[in-house]
């Protein structure tokens, strides 16, 4: 037992030290920024059994040890239909981390594969659906997900080449199906390649998305979206080392006076609304 505290508090010092610059300072940076946290906050963090909701859980525990809010974490996994042995190594790395989760089933893997348009998009929906439903039920106001830095560009990317439109992936919302609940992404500042260096250090191994989807596209079958804006980014840097950074920072930086057409909840807006009068 001690020897497994020992493991635990190096993985937790790592968080705090050897990767403070990489991870912990961008991911604080992000709670302020966006002003994430309050104090009473009871909120969800939701476990999927990959690298980056693992290390949402450590850092979640560390800025609730440390930092000056106070609020309570509840620990959520979601079995979406995962095989026997996936399920079992999610249990084997909480175990590992000393996370006390609460794991719930939701029949989400046996639908979405049966659907062929855009199956991911639908899964990440229902999945969010049930999350909520769940974080609801243990008391919480807000459930925090594991999206970082290189998920927020991908999503811009998806938008425009596939959606036809220019959206981000925001650093909270309020739900619009569960009243009172809000949705948190506090690794937003924080690059994926940071996160597989902290998973080397620490010699973690965890899962990716799991389903007969994924692990079809990671045969080499064929290419998911997200998967192609990846490469593409990756080919984009070769040629221009700032690429990421830029495409980043372009959702913080919109001109409008530039925009042909926009629109909100409720309206829809042109440029030809303002145009006559010569405004700029």
């Amino acid at each position: 037992m001690a020897r497994e505290l020992s493991y635990v508090k190096r993985v937790e010092q790592s968080i705090l030290k050897t990767y403070r610059k990489e991870i912990y300072s961008p991911f604080i940076k992000a709670l302020i920024d966006f002003k994430m946290i309050n104090d009473g906050d009871v909120i969800g963090v939701c476990i999927s059994g990959g690298k980056d909701s693992m290390l949402l859980a450590k850092c979640m525990e560390e800025v609730q040890r440390h930092g000056n809010k106070k609020f309570e974490l509840r620990y959520i996994v979601m079995n979406p239909g995962y095989r026997c042995e996936n399920l079992e190594r999610i249990k084997e790395n909480l175990d590992k981390l000393k996370l006390d989760a609460a794991i719930f089933d939701a029949p989400i893997f046996e639908y979405v594969t049966t659907v062929e348009d855009s199956p991911c998009y639908l899964c990440a929906r229902m999945r969010r659906g049930y999350l909520y439903r769940e974080a609801q039920k243990q008391g919480c106001n807000k459930i925090a997900l594991g999206h970082h830095f290189n998920d927020v560009i991908e999503t811009n990317l998806m938008g425009m080449i596939y959606g036809g439109q220019v959206q981000t992936m925001m650093p909270k919302l309020h739900s619009t199906n569960f009243e009172g609940m809000e949705l948190i992404r506090p690794l937003y500042y924080v690059r994926e390649e940071a996160i597989k260096r902290w998973c080397v250090y620490n010699d973690l191994s965890f899962l990716n998305c799991a389903c007969s989807l994924t692990e079809k596209e990671s045969s080499g079958v064929e290419l998911g979206k997200r998967a192609k804006m990846k490469q593409l980014v990756k080919e984009l840097m070769e040629d221009n080392p700032h690429v990421e950074d830029n495409i980043f920072k372009s959702m913080f930086n919109v001109n409008l006076s530039t925009i042909i057409g926009y629109h909100d909840r409720e309206n829809e807006y042109s440029f030809l609304d303002n145009y006559d009068r010569g405004d700029k």
